[in-house]
């Protein structure tokens, strides 16, 4: 079954939240470190099953722009001069739902690791 599709993305950049709207009535609103913690680049993703990196001190990571890639999705570049993954309407859906346990799981990485956000 296909993926919903996007019908408004919205970013806020004072509280530094992405929020996107898909045609089945869901909406969600993504915090900028969440995004950028879980890019789709190779640089965080790894080039194969297992070789994510944990992404660390981006607490206050923003976005300065979103760009537009043909009907599948969006660049986004981070303040941080992370400009490398294209966020599909997919993997932006995928994040949505996600988000209740990938946050706290994210956290939980980060403080057994010894990392900060």
């Amino acid at each position: 079954m296909p993926h919903p599709r996007p019908l408004d993305i919205v970013l806020h950049s004072a509280s530094r939240i992405l929020e996107v709207a898909f045609d089945n009535g869901e909406r969600f609103r993504l915090p900028c470190e969440y995004l950028r913690v879980n890019s789709p680049s190779a640089e965080v993703q790894g080039h194969g099953p297992g070789q994510k990196i944990l992404v660390s001190g981006k607490r206050n990571v923003g976005i300065t722009a979103l760009e537009p890639t043909g009907h599948y999705g969006v660049l986004i570049r981070f303040d941080d001069g992370h400009a490398t993954g294209i966020f599909g309407w997919d993997t932006l859906y995928d994040l949505g739902r996600a988000y209740d346990t990938a946050w706290p799981a994210y956290l939980a990485e980060l403080d057994a690791k010894g990392l900060s956000r």
